[in-house]
């Protein structure tokens, strides 16, 4: 279930496999260490971020692996698309998630990038514990009846 836009976001990217391949514990909103030709790239709207992760670093958050792919009117500075970029938060809030990754076995995952009200690009990510199997079918299952649910309860 993605979440929906606040008024005055636009959203470029989301992750919509991640609230099903995780159980998600706590989000947080970090900013992004972009060049120009990244964000002039991500406001066209083609990056992903669906097999990215966030690393620690020398004590600092790091994504990896996400895609923003080359700007088409830049010149030979053009950035290179899935280069580690970092995330700008602050120093208690990654010292929770460098402790969760390293003591408690969590993952933090992007869940999606997104233009606020002042036109700065955040990207909105989760600690969140990995599903197993048959996690996943007992949450298909629940959205399922939900579903079966709501529809008994209308036609009444």
């Amino acid at each position: 279930m993605a979440k929906k836009p606040e008024p005055g976001q636009t959203i470029v990217a989301q992750n919509r496999k991640a609230r099903h391949n995780y159980f998600i514990e706590e989000t947080f909103e970090a900013g992004l260490s972009l060049t120009g030709t990244e964000v002039k790239s991500l406001r066209g709207g083609r990056s992903t971020i669906a097999e990215s992760y966030v690393t620690a670093i020398e004590g600092e958050a790091w994504l990896v692996n996400a895609t923003i792919p080359e700007y088409s009117a830049g010149n030979r500075n053009n950035h290179e698309p899935r280069r580690p970029r970092k995330l700008l938060l602050h120093r208690s809030q990654v010292n929770k998630l460098i402790g969760a990754i390293q003591r408690q076995g969590r993952t933090v995952v992007p869940l999606m990038v997104y233009f606020n009200e002042k036109g700065r690009a955040k990207l909105e990510i989760a600690l969140a514990l990995g599903k197993k199997a048959h996690d996943k079918r007992a949450t298909i299952k629940e959205r399922d009846w939900q579903r079966q649910r709501s529809r008994l309860l209308n036609r009444t």
